[in-house]
């Protein structure tokens, strides 16, 4: 019959069992970063989709546990303490680094589309024909959403919630605007 453990006696045990996950872990043995996952995987998910939203939250949270698995530089990295605060604090600079690679690849791509002007005389062209294409054109109903899309290049969210419209209503009036423009280049 075995006894009952003094209190002491259980945190000594609960540290001894705590050396022993972090030797494991450290090593990389598999039921150490499975335990791992199986304790705060949706922690680590619920860390990120704040940043980044539930699908890439998924993908940033495997990532992290692939990590573990592979680099043993990563698990050395976690000295013990509260796993759960490591793991979190390790999705979360993920997610940063996610958002910041996603910010520079939008900005090459918009880059890599945007074929700046040579001549001052294009650019005032261009501004004269889009000052006619409002005069003659387009109707006044159209002239907010037209500014918020052609103008100033806001996205379809945030512009329908910029004019107050549904986003089916502002892709329908942005699409009869774009024909119009369309066909106001072209005769002009």
């Amino acid at each position: 019959m075995s006894r009952v453990l003094l209190p002491f006696e259980l945190a000594m045990k609960d540290v001894a069992e705590g050396d022993r996950f972090l030797a494991a872990f450290h090593a990389g043995e598999r039921w150490a970063i499975e335990d791992a996952y199986k304790e705060h995987a949706r922690r680590v998910i619920a860390a990120a989709r704040r940043l980044v939203g539930p699908v890439d939250a998924e993908t940033i949270a495997h990532d992290v546990f692939y990590r573990l698995l592979s680099r043993s530089d990563m698990r050395r990295s976690f000295q013990g303490g509260n796993l759960a605060a490591w793991l979190t604090q390790v999705a979360v600079r993920a997610a940063v680094d996610d958002l910041r690679k996603r910010r520079r690849e939008k900005g090459l791509e918009e880059t890599a589309s945007f074929e700046p002007v040579t001549q001052v005389d294009d650019e005032i062209e261009a501004k004269m024909m889009i000052d006619r294409f409002r005069e003659e054109v387009l109707a006044k109903e159209d002239a907010a959403l037209f500014e918020v899309r052609f103008i100033n290049r806001i996205a379809q969210r945030d512009a329908a919630v910029l004019l107050g419209i549904p986003r089916s209503t502002l892709v329908y009036q942005e699409q009869r605007i774009r024909e119009q423009l369309e066909r106001f280049v072209v005769e002009s």
